[in-house]
C-alpha cells in the first residue's frame, strides 16, 4: 500500500517517569494522520513529572528523537511536549459581548476571544493553554462555530491550564538543550483526551485517569471541554515498589513479575501457581525471595495480593478526586483509564467495582504506520500530542489585536466592507 503524500510533519516528546518517548507524523493530503517514525527509550532525570537531572534528561530526549528520525528518514527541528506534573491546574472562564442582532463576522470572535484574556487569572503561574471550548448565542449553547450566524449576545466558554513557571521551564530547556525548538507544552490531560475520548463521551461527560509510572492525573471533560483535573502523586511504579519490597526481590524483578504474572483481579487457581522470581538469564545467587520455596517461586496469590492491596490506595484516591470535582450522580458516569498503568490486566473490572462507575481502558485511536508497541494505553499522551499539534489549536493569546476596544463602531475600510457584506446578504 502506497503511502499518502505527507503536507505537514509534526514531532512530539512525552517525557514520562519511566521512559521517554518521541513520534514523527505527518498529515496527508487526504487529511489522514500517518506515523513516520518513533522511538523510546528508559526516563533518566525525571521524577514524578519533574526534571531532577537536566543532563540525563535531556540524553533521554536527544536518544528518543534520534531513533525516531531514523525510522521516519527525516530529521526535525521542533517539537511539541507533554507535561505531567509542575503543579497542573484546569479552569475554567467565560466572557461575553454585545453584539446586537447582527450576523456575526470573524472580527465579532476575535473581539471575543482577545476580551477572553482579561478574565484570565494565572496569579503568578504560567498558562499552558487557553482555548475557546465553545459558544453561546443567547442562551443556547455548544455552538462549534457561531461564524454567519445573527444574535443579540455572543459568549465562549475558555479553557485555560496553568502550571508552575519553574518546572515548564525546566522541561522546555531540557529540550531545548536537545537542539531542538519547543512549539508548546501541552498539559498530559489535554493530549490523552484526544487520542482516548471522543466527542460524544466529552460531551456527555466522562473522567479521564491516565495512570502512569509515578504520577495519575484524574481529569473531568463535560460539554465538550476539561472543566477539573488533579494530579494523584502515585503510580504504577509504586505497586512495583511494592512488590520488591515485599519479598525482597531487585525492582527489575519485581516489574517483570508484576507484567508477566500480575493481575489485579483474584482466583481460585492462584494459590496453586508458583511463580519463579529469576528469569532465564539472570545472574545466578542472587537473593532468595520471602515465601518462596526451594526453586525461589513465590505463590501467585501472594503477588497478587500486594498488587490488589496497592490497587486499593490508588482507586481511594481517585475516587476522593472525582468527588472533589463534582463527578458524582447522573452527570459523572462513564471512566477511562489510560496510561501505561492501565494495562494491567482486569483492572478495567477491579476500578468498575472500586469505583462503582462503568469503567474502559483508553488506548490511542489506529494510525497508519503505528507500531503495535505504541498502540498501547501507555502511548496515549504521545499519540495525542501530534494529535493535538495538527488539529491546530486555537489560543487566545495568540489572536491578533485586529479589533480595537476603543472604537464604539466600525470607520474607514471596516465600515464600507461591513456595508458591502449586508448589501450582499439582505439585497
Amino acid at each position: 500500500m502506497a503511502v499518502p503524500r505527507i503536507t505537514k510533519v509534526f514531532a512530539a516528546v512525552n517525557l514520562g517517569s519511566f521512559r521517554t518517548s518521541a513520534m514523527i507524523a505527518g498529515l496527508s493530503e487526504t487529511g489522514e494522520m500517518v506515523v513516520l517514525g518513533s522511538g523510546h527509550r528508559a526516563s533518566q532525570g525525571i521524577k514524578r513529572g519533574y526534571v531532577t537531572d537536566m543532563q540525563a534528561a535531556t540524553h533521554s530526549v536527544r536518544d528518543a528523537i534520534e531513533r525516531a528520525e531514523k525510522m521516519a528518514n527525516a530529521s526535525v527541528q521542533s517539537v511539541w511536549i507533554g507535561c505531567s506534573g509542575a503543579g497542573l491546574v484546569s479552569t475554567t472562564a467565560k466572557v461575553e459581548v454585545e453584539v446586537g442582532g447582527r450576523r456575526i463576522e470573524q472580527d465579532d470572535i476575535e473581539h471575543l476571544l482577545v476580551a477572553g484574556r482579561e478574565v484570565i487569572q494565572p496569579d503568578g503561574r504560567t498558562v499552558l493553554h487557553a482555548q475557546p471550548a465553545h459558544y453561546t448565542l443567547d442562551g443556547a449553547h455548544g455552538v462549534p462555530n457561531p461564524k454567519g450566524l445573527h444574535a443579540e449576545r455572543l459568549a465562549v466558554d475558555i479553557h485555560v491550564m496553568l502550571a508552575d513557571g519553574a518546572p515548564v521551564r525546566n522541561i522546555k530547556e531540557t529540550v531545548e538543550n536537545a537542539h531542538l525548538k519547543v512549539e508548546a507544552v501541552v498539559g498530559s490531560p489535554v493530549a490523552a483526551g484526544h487520542a482516548c475520548l471522543s466527542p460524544e463521551e466529552r460531551e456527555l461527560g466522562v473522567a479521564l485517569v491516565e495512570f502512569g509510572a509515578e504520577v495519575t492525573t484524574v481529569s473531568v471533560y463535560a460539554a465538550g471541554m476539561l472543566l477539573g483535573m488533579q494530579v494523584v502523586p502515585f503510580g504504577s511504579g509504586d505497586i512495583t515498589d511494592a512488590i520488591a519490597s515485599a519479598f525482597g526481590i531487585r525492582r527489575y524483578q519485581a516489574e517483570r513479575l508484576k507484567c508477566m504474572s500480575g493481575s489485579a483481579i483474584a482466583s481460585p487457581a492462584d494459590h496453586r501457581e508458583m511463580i519463579p522470581v529469576n528469569a532465564p538469564g539472570d545472574p545466578e545467587g542472587g537473593p532468595v525471595a520471602r515465601h518462596a520455596d526451594d526453586k525461589n517461586r513465590i505463590p501467585r496469590a501472594e503477588l497478587i495480593s500486594v498488587i490488589t492491596q496497592q490497587l486499593g490506595r490508588f482507586t481511594e484516591e481517585v475516587a476522593k478526586a472525582l468527588k472533589a470535582m463534582g463527578f458524582t450522580g447522573q452527570s459523572g458516569q462513564q471512566v477511562v483509564l489510560t496510561g501505561g498503568g492501565a494495562q494491567l490486566p482486569g483492572l478495567a473490572d477491579f476500578a468498575q467495582a472500586a469505583l462503582g462507575r462503568p469503567v474502559r481502558i483508553g488506548s490511542p485511536p489506529t494510525m497508519l504506520g503505528l507500531p503495535p508497541g505504541h498502540a498501547t494505553p501507555s502511548s496515549s499522551t504521545l499519540v495525542g500530542l501530534v494529535l493535538y499539534a495538527a488539529a491546530d489549536p486555537v489560543d487566545i493569546r495568540a489572536v491578533g489585536p485586529k479589533w480595537n476596544p476603543a472604537e464604539s463602531g466600525y470607520r474607514g475600510t471596516k465600515l464600507i466592507n461591513r456595508v458591502w457584506r449586508a448589501l450582499r446578504e439582505y439585497f
